[in-house]
């Protein structure tokens, strides 16, 4: 697709150039202030890299290159007889700051289906792990297999110009996305559908596709798939997912092996595991309370009950957000819609309503609102996808588009290996003492 290829070298271009000119007069200046407490808590709210493609601001939730999420459900273009933005229409707008045109879209979902055949190798792959393997851990199998195929690997060992690293990184970006749904139906048909796999239709668009594939053919699950894959797609670069696919990237890794080492952190139940913790939880609480629609009052009890056994209630709070997360709003919303009436779904409801009063009670809590995870796995069980040990792997399909329009970004604008200062706990005492300048 040269159009959007020369979009994104165009924008790069004048980016880096920007970014040359402020360095060279501002570069000096500090941005804040270290805590001591912030190096030992997971560098937490430290301002320490660039991520182009979005921003999370802890009032106003997600926004792509300053879009919310509503908007994007107004602006994006959709599907014919569709309601839901169509996910090539946000990788588009990450990629290039632009909101594409129908067209612009289309475009992009012929080239992403000309890209999409997947290696026989990486499926046998896959079928050479246990059946009980773990659905993530197949899937990043199923990823690293897929690197054989790198362009910017080739390049690299032919010796490339490094002016040109972006340009196979964006083939390399481009190709994987394309792959990836293949790879992840394929994982979801073998461990539970006894291997029967369902070919891929280059009629659809991506989402679309995704969902056949998986074997789901009811409209309501495809539009969940336009949704949930739009607003899954990224979070800002501070997450893990997102991180981890750039810090690899620095190291001139190509695509596969750093969105691999990425997905591998999404597999963590502080990350994108938890939204298969979330649906889990609600189903224990069902069947330990005994009613398929708990009350208020069964609820708070057991709420009350998981905190006291020293646990966390799952699919609440956030490292950053300090308010309902807009991708909670967006399922909410879609559920009011196609399935007010689920019994799941009313749970998560009476969840919503009475797990943060007890959570603010406690006084000790930044976040008691919902995020992103409470409300996924209801829907997917709505649709009869119960099988909630893959829930991360919708999660991980969808944060490609994110994860890898910034990693093009990071490679067009030449971003250096990153590796930041580490210090010992002896450094730190002799410092407090006045013993130690080494931060100075």
């Amino acid at each position: 697709m040269e159009k959007l290829k020369n979009l994104f070298k165009a924008k790069a271009d004048k980016s880096a150039a920007e970014i040359k000119d402020m360095l060279k007069e501002h570069g000096t200046k500090k941005i804040g202030e270290v805590q001591l407490a912030q190096i030992y808590q997971g560098m937490r709210g430290i301002t320490g890299m660039v991520y182009e493609t979005s921003l999370l601001d802890s009032a106003e939730g997600i926004r792509f290159r300053g879009f919310s999420i509503p908007e994007l459900q107004e602006k994006l273009p959709r599907a014919k007889g569709s309601t839901e933005p169509l996910p090539e229409g946000l990788f588009y707008l990450m990629l290039t700051g632009e909101l594409p045109t129908e067209a612009d879209v289309q475009e992009l979902t012929a080239d992403w289906q000309k890209r999409a055949k997947v290696p026989s190798h990486v499926f046998k792959s896959i079928d050479a792990l246990p059946m009980e393997a773990h659905p993530m851990t197949q899937f990043v199998v199923g990823i690293m297999a897929m690197q054989t195929e790198s362009i910017f690997a080739k390049k690299y060992a032919e010796g490339v110009n490094k002016k040109d690293y972006w340009s196979f990184m964006y083939e390399d970006s481009m190709n994987l996305i394309a792959r990836l749904p293949e790879v992840a139906a394929y994982v979801y048909r073998r461990k539970y559908h006894g291997g029967k796999t369902i070919p891929s239709n280059p009629s659809l668009d991506w989402g679309a596709n995704f969902a056949q594939m998986l074997g789901y053919k009811e409209h309501g699950f495809t539009e969940l798939m336009r949704l949930y894959l739009t607003i899954h797609a990224d979070h800002e670069g501070g997450n893990v997912s997102a991180h981890t696919t750039h810090l690899v990237g620095s190291a001139l890794s190509d695509a596969y092996l750093s969105f691999a080492a990425g997905m591998n952190g999404l597999a963590g139940p502080l990350h994108g595991l938890a939204n298969q913790e979330v649906i889990k939880w609600i189903f224990e609480m069902q069947k330990s309370i005994g009613a398929e629609v708990p009350s208020k009052e069964q609820i708070e009890a057991y709420v009350k009950k998981t905190l006291t056994d020293g646990k966390v209630v799952p699919g609440y709070g956030h490292a950053v957000l300090r308010k309902t997360d807009p991708r909670f709003t967006a399922q909410q919303v879609f559920a009011q819609k196609h399935m007010p009436n689920d019994p799941v779904v009313k749970t998560v409801w009476a969840i919503f309503e009475t797990v943060p009063p007890i959570l603010q009670s406690l006084g000790k809590i930044k976040n008691p609102w919902p995020n992103v995870d409470a409300h996924s796995g209801a829907l997917l069980n709505h649709y009869g996808m119960k099988e909630y040990e893959y829930y991360t792997v919708l999660f991980g399909v969808s944060r490609v588009l994110g994860v890898l329009a910034g990693s093009i970004w990071s490679r067009g604008l030449g971003f250096p290996l990153e590796r930041p200062k580490s210090v010992t706990t002896e450094n730190v005492k002799a410092w407090l003492k006045g013993e130690d300048t080494i931060w100075e």
